[in-house]
């Protein structure tokens, strides 16, 4: 499964992006989607996940100001990033877990991630 992410840039303290990302290949059924980011220096991390039946998690430095959804088209989806602040510069990563089933006997899970996409917020 491929991800193909769009969106980010450089915005000013307080303002907004979105990040876009869409998943293909064959076969297949997302679990669950998410972004990830990664600050120099600073290991990975998760920003926001939803679950297939809907469910959503975030990071803690992230709620209120950030929010995951489905897309209009099928296995899209985007982060809508309000009052950023130079602390959410990173890059940014889609991520899907999946799971693939060419065939009904036969499925497995999978993890596949977007190139990333920098996120610059200026002070």
């Amino acid at each position: 499964v491929q991800l193909v992410e769009s969106g980010g840039g450089l915005v000013q303290s307080g303002g907004s992006l979105r990040l876009s990302c869409a998943a293909s290949g064959r076969a297949f059924s997302i679990n669950v989607m998410a972004w990830y980011r990664q600050a120099p220096g600073k290991e990975r991390e998760l920003v926001a996940e939803m679950h297939s039946g809907g469910s959503t998690n975030y990071a803690d430095s992230v709620k209120g100001r950030f929010s995951i959804s489905r897309g209009g088209a099928k296995n899209t989806w985007s982060l809508q990033m309000n009052n950023l602040k130079p602390e959410d510069t990173a890059v940014y990563y889609c991520n899907a877990r999946v799971t693939i089933a060419p065939v009904i006997e036969r499925s497995w899970q999978s993890e596949s991630w977007g190139q990333g996409t920098q996120v610059t917020v200026s002070s």
